[in-house]
């Protein structure tokens, strides 16, 4: 789900270059002639070493996690291209002791990289808009709202994928009800922490004395783009609460109701992080109105067409579920112990 929420999430900043023909390849730091270098103290240039950081080692932690998988479906290929492409992928596996050593190591690596990455490519990323002057972007609160935020949000996104999956392929046994409660309580916890952040917004604009923050939030709760404001809380503060309920968090039809709420709100942050921040700065002579155009919605609902195919192809070509972590979690997987 990362990779492919992130190969739609490059579309746009490479869009928004402008000319992405001419420009995209100068945010990368590469010798040249002209001995022209990004402007390191940038923001935006931060993302491309932080988002390129996280995209290559969410891609080798996803595909080292997948070789014992793929040394299987070679075993079990049928046809013969399926088991050369299977057997190139899988680099050899055999299942071997030495083979399995190797394999732990390097995963309990990458899983100790990964970690400390989803701080620092959110908190990153939030710098876009905290290190900028721009009434409601410049809050220190920033970075750790956008690390909750991605947990939030990321969890929401598994349990809209994962629900239907596990109904559909009917896999209870291996996505169990305990799963689906403790993915609901991460999301309540995280939720919690949005809404702190929400409070700490409209209390810094108020705290702070600054006319130019102080408007940003009145624009907020009364401006033309409130019903969107006003949206956001319900979906992001107030559907989370029923999670507080056992029964609740044990329904896979209110977690995914839920979680589809999760997902609307988030979306909804982000407008009112951008859009809402931008149609009314310091001058009221460059006020306006954001209405999205065509190629708004084009790009928008296009890139949601992108992560859903490349997902749909996922499940369809590799295991949707490690098989090996199934082998020992199973019961049949168990040796049983002789009689005496």
């Amino acid at each position: 789900m990362t990779l492919f929420a992130v190969a739609c999430a490059v579309i746009y900043p490479l869009f928004h270059t402008g000319r992405p023909w001419l420009a995209v390849y100068w945010l990368l730091p590469y010798p040249n002639t002209m001995g022209m270098w990004p402007n390191f103290r940038s923001p935006l240039i931060w993302d491309v070493f932080a988002v390129s950081t996280y995209g290559s080692v969410s891609l080798l932690f996803w595909y080292i996690g997948l070789i014992p998988d793929l040394g299987t479906l070679r075993d079990k290929a049928k046809n013969l291209w399926q088991k050369r492409i299977y057997g190139t992928l899988s680099m050899g596996w055999r299942g071997s002791a030495r083979h399995w050593h190797n394999y732990e190591q390097a995963y309990l690596l990458l899983a100790g990289l990964s970690t400390p990455l989803v701080l620092s490519v959110h908190s990153v990323v939030s710098f876009d808009f905290a290190s900028g002057q721009i009434p409601g972007w410049h809050t220190t609160i920033f970075p750790p709202y956008f690390v909750a935020g991605a947990v939030f949000a990321g969890f929401a996104m598994v349990i809209t994928l994962a629900l239907p999956l596990r109904r559909l392929f009917g896999l209870q046994d291996f996505i169990t009800d305990k799963h689906l409660d403790n993915m609901s309580k991460v999301m309540l916890v995280t939720g919690l922490i949005v809404a702190y952040g929400y409070l700490m917004e409209a209390f810094t604009s108020w705290y702070s004395g600054n006319i130019f923050e102080t408007y940003v939030m009145k624009n907020r709760l009364e401006g033309p783009y409130r019903w969107l404001y006003y949206s956001l809380l319900v979906c992001n503060v107030l559907a989370v609460q029923p999670l507080w309920f056992r029964r609740v968090r044990y329904s896979p039809l209110a977690i995914w109701a839920i979680s589809m709420f999760v997902n609307v709100g988030m979306w909804l942050e982000r407008f009112v992080i951008i859009p809402m921040s931008l149609h009314r700065d310091f001058l009221p002579s460059s006020w306006d109105m954001y209405y999205p155009t065509a190629w708004d919605f084009s790009t928008f609902f296009g890139t949601i067409g992108l992560f859903l195919a490349l997902m749909f192809l996922f499940i369809r070509v590799f295991p949707a579920i490690a098989i090996f972590e199934m082998r020992t979690l199973t019961p049949e997987a168990k040796v049983k112990e002789p009689a005496h």
